[in-house]
Order: C-alpha cells, then structure tokens, then sequence
C-alpha cells in the first residue's frame, strides 16, 4: 500500500496484507484509491482537496486522508476506535511526516458526539460492507460537514443516505461500489 499521487507520491505505509478480518481492517487497493482521486480531480468538482478540511471515517491505516493530505487537503482528521487500527494509523501519519497536520479522535463513527474543530469539506466514509454503518455514521456526522461537502463512499452495496444528500456519481471498482454525494446546503 502506498500513496499514488501528490507531493507524497511512492511513500510506502505500513504493510496490512489482506487486511484483519477480526480487526474489521480492509484497507482500500491502490487500484480503487487512484481511481476515486482521479474521479474527485477530473470528475467536475474542481479541486475539492485544494486546502481542505478532510475527515476519513473507519479510517483504518489512514490511507484515503493521508492521501488527501498529499494531493492538497490542509488538515486530516481520522475518525478510528479499533486497537489494530489506530496503531497502524500512527505509524502511518509518523511515515508521512504529517503529524502537525492531522489529528485522530478516538471514537465510534455510528456516535461521534460533537466536532471538536471547524466543519469538513470532504468526507471519506469507509465502513465495514455489508453492516448498515455508514448509514449510522453519516447520519451522526451531519452537524461536522460544511454546507455541500462531498462525502466519498465506500460499501459493497448500494448505500442509502440520508435525506438532503444529492447522489453524484457511483462507480464500482469489484466488490467495491463508491457512491460520491454532496451534503445538503
């Protein structure tokens, strides 16, 4: 695993393997991040990274805001509770050198309880497949997003969001189906 683009193109991050299924860790492939950044630079939207406020939820290793953090975003906020998970994490962040710019909160994504900074732009929201956590997480977390920020989904089948979210773009990638959406104004 490894950052695909950006000023921290090549960096390679602590190895996962096939990810921990006791850990609930199914890091994204390189195949489908390229591909979701891709569609997020080229796709229409600008450059929503440019300077952003990016929060990863089930954020894992990290890998979708560090990869953030290299094409652009200011600050990366990871959203993890798993042991395995958040010891990747730190490793993950200190590898970077991004430590000044990210901070990890501790806390169940399904009740995240109150932001404790500035709303976000972007959201990467990657939750275990299959489990109706997503749903749960981005219902709780609409009070931390900035008007029209765009929310990046990952699941294995088609999620339902809430209302006010407007449907932008969905690709699937294998067993992967990423739904991009903008939260309402």
């Amino acid at each position: 695993m490894r950052i695909i683009g950006g000023t921290a193109r090549g960096l390679h991050l602590a190895a996962v393997g096939e990810g921990d299924a006791k850990a609930h860790l199914r890091p994204t492939s390189d195949r489908v991040r390229e591909s979701i950044f891709n569609l997020l630079i080229n796709g229409g939207y600008g450059n929503p990274l440019r300077d952003a406020r990016v929060l990863d939820v089930f954020a894992g290793t990290g890998a979708l805001g560090l990869e953030a953090l290299s094409r652009g975003a200011a600050e990366a906020v990871f959203l993890e509770n798993g042991a395995a998970a958040l010891a990747l994490l730190k490793r993950n962040i200190a590898l970077m050198r991004a430590v000044d710019r990210c901070e990890i909160l501790r806390r169940d994504a399904t009740k995240p309880g109150i932001n404790p900074g500035a709303a976000f732009d972007v959201v990467f929201l990657d939750p275990p497949y299959g489990k109706a956590m997503g749903e749960q997480a981005l219902t709780a977390l609409i009070p931390w997003l900035a008007p029209e920020a765009l929310v990046i989904w990952e699941e294995s089948l088609p999620p339902i969001p809430p209302s006010g979210f407007v449907p932008l773009d969905q690709r699937k990638y294998g067993d992967t189906l990423v739904t991009i959406l903008k939260a309402p104004s």
